[in-house]
């Protein structure tokens, strides 16, 4: 049996158009039979001619004009970072001049928030040959080298007071808060000068380290970072933050907001009040302590309320504010009475050592080298009464010391400059408790998400350019985070979770929109509920095709998901990685 397609022409009318028959033919016997199984003739002949190709097992199109996929990267994270920085005008924050360091800082800016690493393999991410995503082809940057990423560091560091400038202009303001705090992280090698021995908040205490200050707005959005030697105590950090505020953001009339360690009473006698600032902190123990012996703190107080006013001959023309929270003292009590009892575990091994009816424990100086490496190791040194002699060790808990440092747990005091007037007591509490805005930038910066730990740089110069890169790319993973709240376990309607709690001391509350979220793990659209990284993750998986079609090759974007498309949109970015003009973004 064969189909085949027939031309057939009208003889008598030659000025008609031929017949186009498509025809079956079949042998029965010797003889040869056809049938029409359909007139052709009103189709184009494209079509036709299609059919007969087809008819004869001709493929489609020659082998030679294949649609071919040539190459295909992930681009949607890429998409998402980088508009987002177009959109917030990252590009001009850097300079408002193009070139070729601009053009790299931005991409190590990016390249940090997409995945941090060495500025070598950050190098290799971007050249065409070996690139793992479109990040380096979006802004051109083409093959460079480790060299001239370092350069670009240089750059950087010297545009860093301009760049700071700017971004004090845009969030902070005559009479605003700025929140302050100093961290410290651990360095690899000794040759940088800044890499120094110091009080380690990383539990590396063999390494040294850097201190460095961050400067933030009230939401906790960075506006500017300093970098000091790793010995550098915290108070030793203020003064020049406060030059920076004062010489170079113009800035008078500001209200400093800073942990006890380091708004300290002498850095308040001698750089804060000479500068005319204003400033929230919170008293140390011993100062509580001394209010209540006098008789200015009295713990009936807190019968009624979690919070009250008072005032003390000792900190004249400051407010006081005391505050009670009957959960931190539950868990100061549970911590204090666990470390109480590993230390006594530690010192009985000691005691019955000196027991022992061989090779005894002997001589004080050996004991206490003991008991001292067990106190030291618990901090509960005071709360013990010791008894040390040649041959003999004895302990027993300070009941007394015990029971006053017990009377105090859960409270604490803050300390302010502000008038009432201009701040309210719960207002004060609450902008003192929002210092967890700069913790939770050192948690992100410190962590698996930017990694400014550990340090490889040897330059004094590059470790600083190093942490200013590490804080510029916090700034936009800041609003890379706000704008994604709603597809994050992030809360997005924090002044809701603020207002179920009955009173600003007690602990923070999550709004109702965030309990549901994290209860069902879904979004308020019903998709999956993302961490930043995993729906980072999920966006590469929106990748740049590039296709070869009839020797001829073009880009193509994978289509996006609803959850892609959800993203962008919150961003006010497109698949593409362009800002949408029309798209409200938070205050930037």
């Amino acid at each position: 049996m064969n189909i085949s397609v027939h031309v057939h022409r009208h003889r008598p009318q030659p000025l008609l158009p031929p017949a186009i028959l498509l025809r079956e033919s079949w042998r029965e016997g010797k003889k040869t039979k056809k049938r029409t199984v359909a007139n052709l003739s009103t189709l184009p002949l494209e079509q036709v001619e299609l059919m007969r190709r087809v008819l004869k097992g001709e493929p489609l199109l020659p082998a030679a004009h294949a649609l071919e996929i040539e190459r295909s990267r992930p681009h949607g994270h890429v998409a998402a970072v980088l508009g987002t920085a177009r959109r917030l005008g990252l590009e001009d924050l850097l300079a408002t001049r193009a070139s070729r360091e601009r053009t790299l800082s931005l991409a190590m800016i990016c390249a940090r928030v997409l995945a941090p690493r060495s500025k070598l393999a950050t190098a290799r991410s971007f050249d065409p040959r070996t690139a793992e995503d479109t990040l380096g082809e979006e802004l051109g940057v083409g093959a460079a080298d480790a060299d001239e990423l370092y350069g670009a560091l240089d750059w950087l560091l010297a545009h860093q007071a301009t760049i700071e400038a700017k971004l004090a202009k845009r969030h902070l303001a005559e009479g605003s808060l700025v929140l302050v705090d100093v961290t410290s992280t651990y360095f690899e090698g000794r040759s940088c000068p800044l890499a120094r021995l110091g009080y380690n908040r990383d539990g590396k205490k063999d390494r040294p380290q850097i201190v460095f200050a961050l400067l933030t707005d009230a939401e906790g959005r960075p506006v500017a970072v300093q970098v000091f030697e790793g010995n550098t105590a915290d108070p030793k950090t203020l003064a020049s933050q406060i030059e920076k505020l004062r010489e170079h953001f113009g800035l008078s009339r500001l209200v400093l907001v800073g942990d006890r360690g380091l708004l300290t009473e002498a850095r308040l006698r001698e750089e804060v009040r000479p500068a005319g600032l204003d400033w929230i902190t919170a008293l140390r123990a011993p100062q509580i302590q001394a209010l209540l012996r006098s008789g200015d703190l009295q713990l009936s107080l807190f019968d009624e309320r979690d919070l009250a006013q008072i005032t003390s001959p000792e900190f004249p023309g400051e407010r006081l504010i005391a505050c009670k929270n009957p959960l931190l003292a539950e868990e100061r009590a549970r911590k204090r009475e666990d470390l109480l009892q590993a230390t006594e575990r530690e010192l009985e091994k000691i005691a019955a050592a000196t027991r022992r009816p061989k090779r005894a424990l002997r001589g004080k100086e050996r004991i206490a080298l003991r008991v001292g490496r067990v106190v030291g190791r618990f901090k509960m040194g005071k709360h013990f009464l010791l008894e040390i002699a040649e041959d003999a060790f004895g302990y027993a808990r300070n009941a007394a010391h015990i029971q006053q440092e017990a009377a105090l747990d859960g409270i604490y005091v803050i300390r302010t400059s502000v008038s009432e007037e201009r701040l309210g007591s719960e207002a004060t509490v609450a902008a003192y408790k929002s210092l967890s805005g700069v913790e939770r930038a050192f948690r992100t910066l410190k962590g698996l998400d930017l990694q400014v730990r550990p340090i490889h740089h040897r330059l004094e110069t590059r470790v600083r350019a190093h942490v200013f890169l590490c804080m510029l790319a916090y700034y936009l993973e800041w609003q890379l985070r706000r704008s994604l709240a709603p597809l994050l376990f992030q809360d997005e309607q924090p002044a809701a979770g603020a207002r179920r709690r009955a009173s600003v001391v007690q602990p923070a509350q999550r709004s109702q929109a965030a309990d549901r979220k994290a209860e069902r793990r879904l979004t308020a659209e019903g998709g999956p509920v993302h961490s930043f990284r995993s729906l980072l993750r999920d966006l590469a998986t929106l990748s740049r095709n590039r296709v070869k079609l009839a020797g001829v090759g073009f880009d193509q974007l994978t289509a996006p998901t609803a959850l892609q498309q959800r993203a962008f949109q919150s961003l006010g970015v497109t698949a593409a990685g362009a800002p949408v003009s029309s798209h409200t973004a938070p205050a930037a």
